[in-house]
């Protein structure tokens, strides 16, 4: 897809390639309402262009949703295994969305807990590798947590915005990011992150509530990273059944499968619970747990 875009733009004297260009450049508006409103973007420097963690600069954002399943000899996916619990691609990637909204810190000043220290704990004590998509505005609430997270080898801290804002209209009720703002609101997301001391911090971006069209895509390409979405949706969000939520993931999963689940007390009060579910019966059927990164790593 980057290959087809650089054709594009270096063919631009070409009629032809300026009407397909003009097809595609989508976008979308709207103005956000932070309580910290991001100060204007400097002219970026020849290493920023690069993106925020000195990638290559890109024309357009990749999308990751889940790592292909292996293919047979006539090309065909394969559905069943032989020896499951020892084919390399039965694998697996739980994420964790530490939500927090740019407008709910006097919700935190009143006590509401964004946070979710206890399922930290649960996935360190089983041994579980995971990547934590954070926002910006929960690792300046919660920058201790931030930092262990960070410093612990067994997790990956992903970027999750900083606002939790949307970036395309009718996302679930969330205010809208502006097309200008939106490199802007990830880039301070990554800066936000890199304050608290986060160390494990990999070019990866989560679009709040999974929102995004083509023009999203082109506006936050110079971050360099990789917009990684899910197969699976865990349903913990707003649920007080913890058992439906395990069996919700141990339907659905495959291997190859990104589950998303939360890392938000408050919106999220049982994910713990779950994971006590899931882990287990996911190792029983011969899935390894891994970040994101390994995912990616396997031939798609």
């Amino acid at each position: 897809m980057i290959l087809y875009f650089y054709f594009v733009i270096i063919s631009v004297r070409r009629l032809t390639a300026l009407a397909l260009l003009g097809s595609v450049l989508v976008g979308c508006g709207g103005k956000s309402a932070a309580d910290k409103p991001a100060p204007k973007p400097a002219a970026p420097s020849k290493a920023a262009a690069a993106g925020p963690l000195g990638t290559k600069q890109q024309t357009v954002t990749p999308v990751f949703k889940r790592a292909a399943l292996p293919k047979d000899a006539d090309g065909d996916e394969f559905s069943e295994y032989s020896d499951e619990s020892e084919f390399e691609g039965k694998t697996v990637a739980l994420t964790f969305d530490a939500d927090m909204t740019a407008d709910q810190g006097r919700r935190a000043l009143r006590g509401e807990r964004f946070d979710n220290p206890t399922l930290i704990d649960a996935l360190r004590e089983l041994k579980v590798p995971s990547t934590v998509f954070m926002t910006g505005r929960w690792a300046e609430e919660y920058p201790d947590q931030a930092r262990d997270i960070g410093a612990d080898p067994l997790f990956e801290v992903a970027n999750h915005s900083y606002s939790h804002y949307a970036f395309t209209p009718k996302c679930y009720g969330l205010p809208q990011v502006a097309k200008n703002r939106m490199l802007a609101d990830v880039n301070r997301g990554f800066a936000a992150i890199r304050k608290s001391g986060a160390r494990n911090v990999v070019p990866y971006f989560r679009f709040p509530g999974g929102c995004y069209d083509d023009g999203a895509l082109r506006a936050i390409a110079p971050a360099g990273v990789t917009a990684v979405q899910w197969d699976v949706v865990g349903g913990d969000a707003f649920s007080g059944d913890p058992d439906a939520v395990a069996e919700q993931v141990l339907e659905e999963v495959k291997p190859g499968s990104v589950v998303v689940l939360h890392c938000t007390r408050s919106a999220a009060p049982v994910t713990e619970q779950a994971l006590r579910t899931i882990v287990p019966e996911l190792r029983d059927r011969g899935y390894r747990m891994v970040k994101v990164s390994e995912l990616m790593k396997k031939k798609r």
